[in-house]
């Protein structure tokens, strides 16, 4: 099924188009009159767009660097195996990459592993170790955990995802990047998703990343975090969690196909999106941890829950899952009302991170506005 790009009017699809229209000037307040140097908004129902805006200086061609947004479209490719019968979540992740194993971590489970209580959340590959896949997995074999698997609740946000891709290697003969592309990208017409884009096919086409407080030419950015993918170099090296780029059209679309395109099983999405746990993300803030909120999480995805965590709505329903992105990104579905959404930006402070009064209210004013589109 190839996924239909053309934009409907939003009450063919019972989207209200007054509050779209709130919507999407909200968010071109913040380029044409605030910090981001541009922004592209996608909004979906029933498996068709309804609006996709660019605003600044970009294109609507324009792809932009999904940092943590990506990880649904990752779960979407480990749900796809779940369906298939290619994975278990049960399964222990040394059962599949026996390289991983040393240093007590022979237990971990595939789930917990998704859930982000595997236990090892700071094990970072660096550029260009990274690139080698006998390297990465030297890396597995020498991570060390922090604390007993499944005991606590703390973002792995430099480590799961390459596991999650090697797994999905193992399992299907294809580098997750190609398996992206051939199995899901290609098929369903999204051709802007892509991981590890060739550093010649960067610039413009992706959205350079670009800071919204510098104040003078010697201000420096933070070298961790979300500008760590500023490099084209490691941009090109193909991170699987964070360095997933796209348009906002196919992101919001992807999150179509997870119901609508039947290239998923149904019981497969329902599973995946399942609330496996509800807590507090433990660690620093700049780690996604020490939120007033508990964020609930599915397999690789966020899920809205008792609390709407993460940065996800409060005005959708508890069902809702997806994930928000440094640093004014944020992608979803809800299931419920059938509406999935998708903002993106290039726009960074030099901290990578805006957790600001203002920069969160943000956030929050977006992702409730975008939940908040249908009767």
């Amino acid at each position: 099924m190839v996924l239909d790009h053309s934009v409907v009017s939003p009450e063919t699809v019972g989207v209200d188009p007054h509050r779209l229209d709130v919507l999407l000037r909200r968010i071109r307040l913040e380029v044409d009159h605030g910090p981001l140097p541009s922004a592209q908004v996608a909004v979906a129902r029933g498996g068709r767009l309804v609006a996709f805006e660019t605003w600044g200086d970009a294109g609507s061609d324009t792809r932009y660097v999904l940092q943590s947004v990506g990880r649904s479209i990752v779960a979407g490719v480990v749900w796809r195996l779940i369906g298939e019968g290619l994975l278990d979540v049960s399964e222990q992740v040394a059962a599949i990459i026996p390289e991983f194993a040393p240093n007590g971590k022979e237990t971990v489970t595939v789930e917990q592993l998704l859930t982000h209580t595997a236990g090892f959340p700071f094990a970072p590959l660096g550029y260009p170790k990274m690139l080698d896949r006998e390297q990465r997995l030297a890396a597995f074999g020498r991570w060390r955990l922090d604390y007993p698997p499944g005991s606590r609740f703390q973002f792995h946000l430099t480590s799961a995802a390459w596991l999650v891709a090697e797994i999905v290697e193992r399992r299907t003969g294809l580098a997750f990047a190609d398996y992206l592309h051939e199995r899901i990208a290609r098929p369903l017409g999204l051709a802007s998703i892509e991981l590890g884009v060739p550093v010649d096919r960067q610039p413009g086409t992706v959205a350079p990343m670009t800071a919204t407080d510098r104040t003078s030419d010697d201000q420096e950015a933070d070298p961790w975090g979300p500008w760590y993918l500023s490099d084209p170099r490691v941009l090109a090296a193909g991170e699987p969690s964070h360095a997933l780029v796209a348009t906002a059209a196919d992101v919001a679309l992807y999150f179509q196909a997870l119901e609508h395109s039947g290239l998923w099983k149904p019981e497969a999405v329902a599973e995946g999106r399942r609330i496996r746990l509800t807590d507090h993300p433990y660690g620093e803030q700049i780690y996604g941890g020490g939120s007033s909120r508990r964020t609930s999480m599915g397999l690789f995805v966020t899920v809205a829950g008792p609390d709407a965590g993460s940065n996800l709505p409060s005005t959708g329903s508890p069902a809702l899952f997806g994930s928000a992105g440094a640093a004014y990104q944020l992608g979803f579905m809800d299931p419920e009302t059938g509406l999935s959404f998708a903002c993106l930006s290039n726009g960074y402070p030099l901290a990578g991170y805006d957790h600001s009064r203002r920069g969160t209210a943000l956030l929050t004013n977006l992702a409730n506005l975008a939940a908040d589109l249908t009767d």
